[in-house]
């Protein structure tokens, strides 16, 4: 059984949920090799799985890679330092996790619950279709803590989000709502708080109404198109 994610499948929808509300769903390296190993495994059921769901617990979807030791720390070379040490050889995992879910033949739906910070934002915006909750939150705060972000959460945003909306994001740090994003069509559909998850499985029930194999060729020549070279 998973350590640091409740997964569920039911049928043809699986639903994958990271569960550290006490560390707000952060990504270590332990957490991400973790989630890699449950997306092979949606990826590998033989296509059982059609439509996977990812969400998170308590008050984040994610709040990306470990920052907190960088806080506070006033000397630049020392932020990296500390950052490049609690994060070693977490930029390649990810990169692993991004190129799997861009090329998952499933339908993939990010249920963001709240807070998606930094990677934990860029990893939504791997997903097929993004549905959030109204008290959901999307940021990116490496620069303002004099930490690069790069590897491939970046490249993802950047693809994602075009490049001025993602220089935005990631050099000035703009904080955006939901509501923002679904006016910019970066997110699907905003929902009040306790309808999140029905109205995933609801979007998710509509997709599996769907001619499958003609779904899942226009999803790859879509994401062919952001796609792009390998991310690790």
């Amino acid at each position: 059984m998973p350590e640091n994610f409740l997964f569920e499948s039911a049928g043809p929808i699986s639903t994958i949920a990271f569960n550290r509300p006490e560390r707000r769903n952060c990504m270590t390296r332990e957490v991400m090799l973790e989630f890699e190993q449950l997306i092979l495994q949606v990826r590998d059921n033989g296509g059982t799985t059609r439509v996977l769901i990812v969400t998170g617990s308590g008050t984040s979807f994610s709040a990306g890679a470990d920052v907190s030791g960088a806080k506070g720390v006033s000397d630049p070379a020392e932020r990296m330092r500390i950052f490049a040490a609690r994060n070693r050889g977490l930029p390649r995992i990810i990169g692993r996790i991004f190129d799997t879910v861009l090329r998952l033949d499933c339908m993939t739906i990010g249920a963001v619950n709240g807070f998606a910070v930094g990677g934990g934002w860029a990893l939504a915006a791997a997903f097929d279709f993004i549905i959030a909750s109204e008290n959901a939150q999307f940021w990116v705060p490496e620069v303002e803590l004099g930490v690069p972000f790069a590897g491939s959460p970046a490249e993802v945003m950047a693809k994602r989000l075009g490049p001025w909306l993602a220089k935005e994001a990631m050099i000035m740090c703009r904080h955006y709502s939901a509501r923002e994003l679904f006016d910019l069509g970066m997110v699907n559909k905003v929902v009040k708080h306790p309808e999140l998850m029905p109205a995933a499985q609801e979007f998710a029930e509509r997709l599996l109404r769907l001619p499958r194999k003609a779904a899942t060729a226009t999803k790859h020549v879509v994401d062919g198109v952001f796609a792009g070279p390998r991310l690790y």
